[in-house]
């Protein structure tokens, strides 16, 4: 039994800034991953991925830091180009290319505590995968790729068509400001939370940039702050890195309100440079420590 297991596509990403072009591996499986591995080793983890088999050295990578990966080929690599304005909470995306979506075979014999799904686009897992998934663990997902439609290489926002069936099956959701709007139709945070508790969800986390995170859960909301970062160099992943602080710290049995804070207080160090989280365990800590003494 693994306690967390994060299926996704690894991908290939070119991030602009204004400041620079970049181009490194990425994807919701690979930020969440890598993030995970920074944390103390008091979890199991397992990733279940799928890329080209040309492109397999990300895959060596992951494997020489120590995490635990199940590879399945595909015809393509996902290849995502992102670019960010002077407003980093925003940005624009063209997908170059698709790889095969994830099937029943991909999770046969897996059994986890914790699943969580990496969705980058809206074929990637089919409702009846995740029907089956709910069977085997609690399941969390992020709902960034259920809302991307794909036509003529550019990313548009749509409804998730499939969503009030998936959501019976989904115990934790994760949106950001843009896609509680899409889902719902609702602006209001809070109204958001309750209207995807009604669903079936049992936690949503709402990431709301620099105004922080919300955390709806038991019928009671956790107001998590924002902590600034020295300097913002990357946003790419940010929101993976948020799901796998919240996640780490819920297989352990912390408090909802304990889980956003450290997620959050993740997502700052991952600010402050291109790639993965790449921090320590104390250096999140003392972010809280600090905004806390900053308040009193």
């Amino acid at each position: 039994m693994t306690d967390i297991c994060c299926i996704g596509h690894i991908t290939l990403d070119k991030i602009i800034t204004p400041e620079s072009t970049v181009y490194m591996n990425g994807g919701t499986s690979y930020y969440f991953a890598y993030g995970i591995n920074h944390l103390p080793d008091k979890l199991s983890f397992k990733l279940i991925t799928s890329l080209a088999p040309k492109d397999i050295k990300a895959v060596d990578e992951l494997r020489e830091a120590g995490i635990d990966v199940t590879f399945y080929p595909s015809r393509e690599t996902v290849y995502f180009e992102n670019q960010y304005g002077a407003d980093r909470d925003k940005r624009t995306q063209r997908v170059l290319a698709k790889a095969d979506p994830f099937v029943k075979e991909h999770i046969k014999n897996v059994e986890a505590r914790f699943f969580h799904l990496g969705s980058l686009l809206d074929d990637d897992f089919s409702p009846e995968l995740i029907r089956e998934l709910s069977k085997h663990g609690t399941v969390s997902a992020d709902v960034q790729g259920f809302l991307r439609a794909v036509r003529g290489g550019q990313v548009y926002p749509t409804d998730w068509k499939d969503k009030e069936e998936v959501l019976r099956y989904i115990d934790i959701l994760k949106l950001n400001e843009q896609e509680m709007v899409t889902v719902t139709g609702l602006t209001d945070p809070h109204k958001v939370a309750v209207r995807i508790a009604s669903w079936g969800v049992k936690e949503v986390l709402l990431t709301l940039g620099s105004r922080g995170s919300l955390i709806y859960a038991d019928g009671h909301f956790y107001e998590i702050p924002a902590y600034p970062p020295a300097s913002i160099v990357d946003a790419t992943g940010c929101g993976d890195t948020y799901a796998a602080g919240y996640l780490y710290c819920r297989a352990l049995g912390m408090s909802y309100g304990d889980c956003g804070r450290f997620a959050a207080a993740m997502c700052t160090k991952k600010l402050e440079h291109n790639g993965p989280f790449d921090g320590t365990f104390e250096e999140v800590e003392n972010i809280i420590t600090k905004y806390r003494k900053q308040i009193v």
